[in-house]
């Protein structure tokens, strides 16, 4: 679509003659701006820029809801403050969320730990560095009782970000309630529910797609026979951006997902007014705040369209409401404190948008868990833009806003035509087998830090305007073997005291019904009332169902072609031709993930980073044992393993790979940590053997040109040894 001016009318003529003359140069095409998304920003929007596109004025609370789902929207009722949280013990993640009732939040977010989201009991071996890390250890419905102890669940909302292991944790979330005295009827609040993502971007999968897109309608069709209240799904586009999409992106992958979700509720024989009122979106809000705005309006708008195939009755299946959170990628370990400005835009920015509901992140999150400090100033940040400004007054302000019209149309129409390609390839499901939107969110990944590194894309206080010195600030530490211990001793008393032939029972007719079709979330809710845990539960269904296993790709000279800075790129790639020259081979890398932690946008940037740069890069599977990281790196003889951690296993995970070398004597290969590492493990790492750590923004050519030296330098130390 051109964006040339139109010089047709007098005073925009007059405008360009006076630009032109501001700039001292005849054509202003130096102040046009080309998002990701590939659309071209002007510096002047007119009516004609609306008159051009044709758009038709709308009103809140009417189709196709552009202006906001509701007419008063928070004139009437600001959005809902919902922080999500959880770690360690359901003790302490019950504690903190009555602080945070107390304080003023008004719902519940639930983040839950890898091994529950993998469907592990904390006793499994896979999940040592996993357990009460990134989230809360639920092993069965006593720990979910515990978790939601003095918080009545018949009064207060519940969201809980959930995929993989969706059918127990849910299941229990039901009993739980129920032996508060609180009826399924009674339930309000949303479960995630949004397994095509996780085979996209966060990979907290169990089963294949197939089967897993039984157990979304399963649950569609539970909880709109039974739970009216209860949102059944939340289709996140939060975790496609997080991982490295735009915002076209993110809006195409998500709308498309979520009508794969209406047909399988639809084949389950359920009528689109049954459903689709019900369901809920997720999307991430990060620092293109007019594209942001612009997303939440082309959300709504493009959703109402969606769904006129379905033919729904009440206005409300065709109605696309929306949580949203802050970014995560967005914070930056250096000068941390500025994380609290880049939250308060985004937050502003998901406000204008029109949510429903909002989490702020807060700013010591690049490294870690948020403290009660860190979390009090990010929930506070929505409370003043909520009480202290007019913000809340006007209903959609940017409406009938030349740029943002002409913005939510344009964006429109990009995600439109990504749609179209998903198509093509024979619908999300499809596409996703095939390994399409995983490659495409991971070249836009690239391209992004890419254009970081090189200093296109500024960072302040990462690549300019660099504080002398980084503030220091306290980071909430876990303990995972005492948690992991703690659930440990829970888990035997449980298994203890429970009638066994009642366990097995209730498990032997959930397998059974796995086979006949039965909706797996009655089923599931039956073997938890009679305390099977998580893993059981999830055990049975792998036993049916088998295990996904996502291929291993990657892209190549995407990351070379947005790097700016050809100097520095090249001096990297001689010091890579130099190390060659002296080995008689490429540097050769493993990057490796461990434990259940999927979050693999730093993974495979470092991957298609090193490879540009001239490395033999090898990528292992998600979900390794330190075990299999060892194997698979002696047997294809790299010279370092570059160990990607997201989720602080990195205390547990690292020094096991470090022992395993060492006892195969392997002790000539460099172990190299990289991720969401907090500066206070520095030293301990380094103390069992790391090589090289590199903390949240550190440049790949600098990683690289790191782990050169890091390599030459133990082979110097093993020489001398």
């Amino acid at each position: 679509m051109s964006h040339e001016f139109k010089t047709g009318a007098k005073d925009l003529k007059a405008w360009e003659s006076l630009a032109q003359k501001e700039l001292g140069q005849p054509s202003l095409q130096g102040i046009f701006r080309e998002t990701p998304e590939g659309i071209k920003l002007k510096p002047l929007y007119t009516a004609d820029d609306l008159k051009y596109l044709n758009v038709q004025d709308s009103l809140p609370g009417f189709a196709p809801f552009t202006r906001g789902p509701r007419a008063t929207m928070y004139s009437h009722k600001p959005w809902t403050i919902r922080q999500y949280a959880g770690f360690s013990t359901a003790e302490e993640s019950n504690r903190f969320y009555r602080a945070n009732l107390k304080a003023g939040q008004k719902g519940l977010s639930v983040a839950f730990d890898l091994a529950t989201h993998r469907g592990y009991d904390s006793d499994h071996p896979r999940v040592v560095g996993d357990v009460g890390k990134a989230g809360v250890a639920i092993d069965s419905v006593e720990d979910m009782k515990i978790l939601f102890d003095q918080i009545p669940l018949g009064e207060m909302s519940v969201s809980m970000t959930m995929n993989g292991a969706v059918i127990p944790i849910l299941a229990a979330f039901v009993v739980a309630a129920e032996e508060q005295g609180i009826s399924q009827a009674q339930l309000t609040g949303t479960i995630q529910n949004d397994i095509l993502k996780e085979y996209m971007v966060r990979n907290t999968y169990i089963y294949p797609p197939a089967p897993s897109m039984r157990i979304v309608g399963d649950i569609i069709e539970y909880t709109a026979r039974h739970m009216p209240k209860f949102n059944s799904i939340s289709i996140s586009g939060y975790h496609i951006q997080e991982a490295g999409a735009n915002s076209a992106i993110e809006l195409a992958f998500t709308l498309a997902d979520g009508i794969e979700y209406v047909k399988a509720a639809l084949a389950k024989g359920l009528k689109v007014d049954e459903f689709a009122p019900r369901l809920s979106f997720f999307f991430a809000i990060g620092m293109n705040f007019y594209m942001e705005i612009a997303k939440l309006r082309a959300a709504r708008q493009l959703w109402h369209k969606l769904m006129q195939e379905f033919e729904p009755k009440d206005p409300r299946s065709s109605m696309l409401r929306t949580h949203c959170q802050t970014s995560g990628y967005t914070l930056t370990e250096q000068d941390p404190y500025n994380n609290i400005i880049r939250t308060t835009i985004e937050a502003m920015a998901a406000v204008f948008g029109g949510t429903q509901s909002l989490h702020t992140n807060s700013f010591d999150e690049a490294v870690g868990l948020p403290t009660p400090f860190s979390a009090r100033l990010a929930r506070n940040t929505q409370l003043i833009i909520q009480d202290e400004t007019d913000i809340c007054h006007v209903v959609d302000p940017f409406g009938g806003s030349y740029l943002m019209e002409s913005l939510t149309q344009d964006l429109i129409a990009k995600a439109e035509a990504i749609m179209s390609e998903i198509e093509q390839a024979g619908g999300m499901v499809a596409a996703i087998q095939k390994g399409l939107p995983k490659l495409k969110i991971e070249e836009a990944a690239a391209r992004k830090q890419a254009r970081i590194d090189s200093g296109h894309d500024v960072i302040v206080g990462v690549n300019k305007y660099r504080a002398e010195n980084d503030a220091a600030f306290d980071v909430l530490d876990i303990d995972n073997s005492a948690v992991r211990q703690s659930q440990i001793q829970r888990l035997n008393e449980i298994k203890g005291k429970r009638n066994a032939q009642e366990v097995q029972k209730s498990l032997s007719t959930l397998e059974q019904g796995a086979k006949n079709q039965d909706n797996l979330l009655a089923l599931a809710i039956e073997c938890m009332r009679a305390r099977a845990t998580v893993g059981e539960v999830s055990d049975v269904l792998r036993k049916i169902f088998g295990e996904h296993k996502a291929p291993i790709q990657s892209i190549q000279h995407v990351y070379a072609s947005e790097f700016s800075n050809t100097s520095d790129f090249e001096k990297i790639q001689n010091e890579v031709a130099k190390f060659a020259e002296l080995e008689g081979r490429q540097p050769r890398i493993l990057i490796a993930k461990l434990g259940q932690d999927g979050h693999d946008r730093g993974a495979k940037v470092i991957a298609t980073g090193f490879a540009d740069l001239g490395f033999d890069v090898d990528i292992g599977p998600l979900f390794q044992t330190p075990e299999e990281a060892v194997k698979q790196a002696i047997e294809n003889d790299v010279h370092a393993i570059g160990i990607s951690s997201q989720a602080a296993g990195h205390k547990t995970l690292v020094p096991q790979v470090i022992e395993l070398l060492a006892k195969e004597g392997a002790n000539d290969i460099a172990v190299i940590v990289g991720g969401i590492i907090p500066h206070q493990d520095y030293e301990f790492l380094y103390s069992k053997g790391a090589a090289a750590i590199f903390g949240p923004g550190t440049p790949v050519t600098t990683a690289a040109s790191e782990t050169l030296r890091a390599i030459a330098n133990l082979r110097q130390a093993n020489a001398n040894s």
